[in-house]
């Protein structure tokens, strides 16, 4: 293990012996920025939650897409992009040794047409984003095998889900986080197996319970006491009584519940030698959250049945190995520095790839071998010219962000030094989107003048959104909302953006008797977020028995944090 400061923000950080043996196995330097600020990177590049409305630059027809129509790159809809009727190979071009690569490859990218929407194998679901396996959804982003299912982030299996976020094999949910299996309930999270549980916080096993948290196997309690079936039908009745007042005031309680209850230092189960948060069935893994049946890991986030992976953002569905500094990989094996590979290997500098291996610098091909820059080359060319074009980025600097920022009239902070581009990620102004449009602003957010300082780009909100409600107010109760409410323009009470209640929706809140939201589904999304723990970790002692221990908690909070001993013995033994 190595140590480093962070050329960024000063701060020290540690390189480990893994990562070490990654840069060594590429031939690259090793990293000079933390590992927050790495993942801060991979994930400006990618669009989750923001939708437009725009044309297909090939068939002329009306789509909903990830790029709003001002953007620089010809966009196709998700079923031209994927038919074979073009070759992203007609694009290619010979690589210019006079110039950088990262200056070409941007020349490659406003090129080759981009993929609008990531939907797979899905009916009725043509406004979400990266969606597969899934019917009748709305306004979701990640997800798979659901239906019925709207405002939601990274779910799968879900049935009659709304507003909710990692939540798996569950039904009739609303505002729900981390949980697994799951029937009829709102405001739970961190939970399993759980029926009827309402506003309610790490439970196991339990049924009909309200205001609860650190409960197993328990039935028909109210802030953690038994009670009878009679009293807690009545209690459920005035809790959930229809009406935006009292859904408020339930959401203060449970604020308040979370804040005085006991947490467990980390979310995890069934791990070996790792550090993280939400692991799962997993070993050697540090620095990693969000990760299931996956090994030898160092700081990434969402993984799945995944082995040697080391700065990266969702690797794996189905497996994926060796891979570094990569964004969505799927099926893939030795990749690094790329973004949205599909079944691939062998590749570096790449994007939008599909079943291709040995490619360099290349962009949305699909069944190709020896390409760089698009360009077709032959077995024993592509072996002759490639180390020719790794050797020329080791010496020349890329000074396509300074470019970028001085054309834009920035201050001269706003832009990285020139530096050699062999073994550095893709600079800011080669991301398609700006920065809050992607997770990064969710996980690691920014105010706009950080994000312009720092050399990101920053999208405005469009004014035509942004109009007076249509109706004076909502009826507080879902009881006095009439079907009229579907063809209404409201008005979020957080930001003013507008939003609308669909008919699906409607019935929904009818049939579990919850109100009207006031706020647009972008507000509820980062409400949601708040109160999931972030990516981070911090060392603490434990509430208990003061050993030391990592914690997603920050310990400035005030929130009692145990280690996985003491939790256990406390609550679940």
């Amino acid at each position: 293990m190595q140590t480093a400061n962070c050329t960024l923000t000063g701060q020290p950080f540690y390189i480990p012996d893994l990562e070490i043996q990654h840069c060594e196995r590429l031939g690259i330097p090793l990293p000079t920025t933390s590992p927050l600020e790495r993942m801060r990177t991979l994930m400006a590049f990618r669009n989750e939650w923001k939708l437009y409305k725009r044309k297909c630059d090939a068939t002329g027809v009306d789509i909903i897409s990830a790029y709003p129509p001002d953007s620089p790159f010809t966009i196709y809809n998700n079923a031209y992009w994927w038919s074979d009727t073009w070759d992203a190979t007609d694009y290619g071009m010979d690589f210019d040794f006079s110039r950088g690569f990262f200056e070409q490859y941007k020349e490659l990218q406003l090129k080759v047409p981009r993929e609008g929407t990531t939907i797979f194998n899905s009916e009725n679901c043509d406004y979400n984003s990266h969606i597969r396996q899934s019917k009748n959804c709305y306004l979701n982003s990640l997800v798979a095998k659901c239906e019925d299912t709207h405002y939601s982030y990274w779910v799968v299996g879900d049935k009659d889900v709304y507003d909710s976020m990692y939540t798996n094999n569950s039904t009739l949910c609303y505002f729900c986080s981390d949980v697994e299996k799951a029937y009829e309930c709102v405001m739970l999270s961190e939970s399993s197996n759980c029926n009827n549980c309402y506003y309610s916080y790490q439970l196991k096993g339990c049924q009909n319970c309200l205001f609860c948290d650190n409960l197993s196997n328990k039935s028909y309690y109210i802030f953690n006491k038994p009670v009878s079936k009679e009293e807690f039908e009545a209690t459920k009745k005035r809790v959930l009584n229809g009406s935006y007042e009292t859904w408020k005031q339930n959401i203060e309680e449970f604020k308040k519940l979370r804040q005085k209850t006991v947490h467990q230092n980390i979310h995890s189960f069934n791990t070996e030698n790792s550090t993280g948060d939400h692991l799962y069935n997993s070993r050697n893994c540090d620095y990693c959250f969000d990760a299931h049946e996956s090994e030898d890991c160092y700081n990434c986030i969402s993984l799945d049945h995944s082995k040697d992976i080391v700065n990266s953002y969702s690797a794996g569905w189905p497996a994926c190995e060796l891979v570094y500094m990569c964004n969505v990989s799927r099926g893939s094996t030795n990749i690094a520095f790329c973004t949205y590979t599909w079944f691939s290997q062998n590749l570096m500098y790449c994007d939008s790839m599909n079943s291709c291996s040995d490619c360099f610098g290349c962009i949305g091909l699909r069944r190709k071998k020896y390409c760089i820059l698009n360009k077709q080359y032959t077995k024993e060319e592509y072996e002759k010219i490639l180390p020719k074009i790794i050797e020329h980025m080791r010496t020349a600097a890329s000074d396509v962000e300074g470019r970028a920022a001085g054309s834009a009239g920035e201050s001269k902070n706003t832009a990285s030094p020139p530096c050699a581009e062999w073994g550095q990620f893709f600079p800011k102004e080669i991301s398609p989107f700006d920065y809050n449009e992607t997770p990064a602003q969710n996980f690691f957010a920014l105010t706009e003048a950080m994000a312009l300082d720092r050399g990101w780009r920053w999208r405005k909100e469009d004014p035509r959104e942004y109009r007076v409600s249509s109706i004076e107010a909502i009826p507080d109760s879902i009881a006095h909302v009439t079907d009229s409410i579907t063809k209404e323009i409201l008005a979020c009470e957080i930001c003013g953006k507008n939003y609308k209640i669909t008919a699906q929706e409607l019935k929904f809140y009818r049939s579990t008797n919850l109100p009207i939201p006031r706020h647009c589904p972008t507000c509820r999304h980062e409400q949601k977020m708040v109160m999931r723990t972030l990516p981070f970790l911090w060392q603490r002692n434990c509430s208990m028995c003061s050993k030391e221990i990592y914690s997603s908690f920050d310990p400035n909070r005030e929130e009692k944090t145990y280690c996985q001993e003491c939790y256990r013995q406390e609550f679940l033994a």
